[in-house]
């Protein structure tokens, strides 16, 4: 891990942001505080409806279970699990047993999963046996790393045997456990979380968060929950935008929880009417597939008063298309390992809330700089660089802390520019730059005017192969429900209208039903650009 510079240390210390709270302690103290708010996973397979009280029970239920089978306190122990009411078990059940959380999302395959557990010396897997396209037992049979001794197996798993060395078992067998009322300790700057990116990279990247940073992490949160109604979360548990919107955010504020396992727009739609929640939060993909379907009503865009939108980029005609409806969208910024680096406040100015990823937050410093890490002026992009109470102490593989300096700053690989208000944007990542006989382009440029086209729901611009210049801009684009067809023509008249050289035009277009994705929503460009070199698109 990285060594958190002394006068950082004291500075968030004696700011309030780093306390002796540890996780397990606060949701323990949130799950006892309001025992009859309710919990509501809305499934087609796993519905299941009941309150903090039960999941309390449960979770300690899972605390007494481990320890009867040799798992102690301090070790790793990572969880695959839809969103069922048993992987808010796991989440709270693992934080109050003092054990280093290591959450996968349910869309991972053998790869990723089998990288995950090796690199994390996870000693306990806690999943299905299988779930979609995914068998997460062939995974543990053959891929185990010598690390693990129990595979926890939620639902029924037959009689399948497991590897030599792993003992299979299931989550019926919390029955016949008592529920543990001591919990064991931790100390606030232990490890809580190992939490693993999304996965564009090729093999995904573990930050470590102990519990400071990670409930530092809730300040800002609160700020923007505290001020919407429950809202359904499709994200997973497991993901860092579930994890702390969809279960950790609740929590702190005594609000309900309302998780669905698959991202079914016509199911959500019916969800918030029965229940009288929000939704839409989350990646862009989230909001605009409610707006999109045919079932979308006043009635929903009322109960959507105010949607916070990120982990992915946001075009401003998804802002200005839901704001026509009454619906108030903010922007914000940040990552698996700074959660919360800027964000908006839902009383900004329209314009701003639109078209910026907002200011920075309270504790965090920012920096835009160019490439040998020089501070750059406001209206100038450069990369963007943090700090503050709640960026992660380094990642699990040491060779890529490389990306943090002794100062206590962060290179995310982001490219953004800040305004004459504070504000900043996201114009593109380091690595998504379309480099074109030479000449860099950004592809967020792009994509922001060819957002605007009529008919347009959503579209990503990569680089495809050219013979001739090494790389040109390609134009992946997904319509509305019921546009007619475009062709690489009809875009021209608006990418002149707004402006954009020529060379940053798309010479290419691809029209898809969806993109491939992250489990967050984020489109994984590096699909597309391998199945644009394969030929496959």
């Amino acid at each position: 891990m990285r060594t958190v510079p002394a006068h950082l240390e004291q500075r968030y210390v004696s700011d309030g942001w780093w306390t002796g709270a540890t996780l397990g302690g606060r949701v323990a103290e949130w799950l006892a505080a309001a025992p009859d708010t309710g919990v509501h996973i809305h499934s087609r397979t796993h519905d299941w409806h009941g309150n903090y009280a039960d999941i309390d029970q449960e979770a300690r239920r899972l605390v007494s279970y481990l320890r009867q089978e040799g798992i102690e306190p301090g070790a790793a122990v990572a969880f695959q699990i839809p969103n069922w009411r048993e992987s808010v078990v796991a989440f709270t059940g693992l934080a109050m047993g003092s054990y280093i959380l290591v959450p996968i999302t349910h869309i991972y395959g053998r790869k990723e999963v089998s990288f995950i557990l090796e690199e994390s010396g996870a000693v306990a897997y806690i999943s299905p046996m299988a779930y979609g396209h995914v068998d997460y037992a062939e995974i543990v049979d053959s891929a185990a790393p010598n690390s693990l001794r129990l595979h926890l197996v939620v639902g029924d798993g037959g009689d399948r045997p497991a590897p030599e060395g792993v003992r299979r078992t299931f989550w019926a067998g919390l029955d016949g456990c008592a529920p543990a009322t001591e919990l064991p300790a931790s100390e606030a700057d232990n490890i809580a979380v190992l939490a693993y990116t999304s996965g564009t990279t090729s093999d995904p990247k573990g930050a470590i968060h102990n519990h400071r940073t990670l409930l530092s992490e809730l300040g800002h949160m609160t700020a923007w929950t505290a001020v919407t109604r429950p809202n359904l979360m499709g994200s997973p548990v497991a993901h860092a935008t579930g994890m702390l919107g969809g279960v950790l955010g609740p929590l702190h504020n005594s609000r309900e929880i309302h998780l669905t396992d698959r991202w079914d727009p016509g199911h959500a739609l019916e969800v918030m009417l029965a229940y009288d929640v929000g939704g839409g939060a989350g990646a862009s993909i989230f909001l605009t597939s409610l707006l999109d379907h045919p079932e979308f009503t006043p009635q929903h865009a009322a109960k959507m008063v105010r949607v916070g939108l990120g982990g992915a980029p946001v075009p401003a005609a998804v802002g200005q298309r839901a704001e026509s409806l009454g619906i108030k969208i903010i922007r914000a910024y940040g990552s698996t390992e700074h959660p919360s680096v800027t964000g908006m406040q839902f009383d900004d100015p329209a314009e701003l809330r639109h078209n910026t990823d907002g200011r920075p937050q309270p504790g965090v410093e920012m920096r835009i700089v160019d490439e040998d890490g020089r501070n750059l002026p406001a209206g100038t992009p450069g990369e963007i660089v943090t700090r503050g109470p709640e960026l992660c102490l380094g990642y699990t593989n040491p060779d890529l802390n490389v990306a943090f300096d002794s100062d206590g700053w962060y290179r995310t690989g982001d490219i953004g520019v800040v305004d004459q208000h504070g504000c900043l944007t996201i114009t593109d990542r380091v690595k998504d730059i379309i480099i074109r006989g030479g000449e860099n382009l950004s592809a967020a440029e792009i994509e922001e005017v060819i957002a605007k086209v009529p008919g347009v729901a959503e579209v990503a611009v990569v680089a495809a192969p050219d013979e001739r210049l090494g790389e040109h801009a390609c134009a992946v684009i997904r319509l509305l429900p019921g546009a007619e067809a475009i062709a690489l023509p009809d875009l021209f008249p608006h990418l002149e209208q707004a402006g954009l050289a020529r060379q940053k035009w798309p010479e290419e277009l691809r029209l898809v039903v969806d993109y491939p994705r992250t489990a967050s929503g984020k489109i994984r460009k590096v699909d597309l650009r391998a199945q644009l070199r394969e030929g496959t698109l």
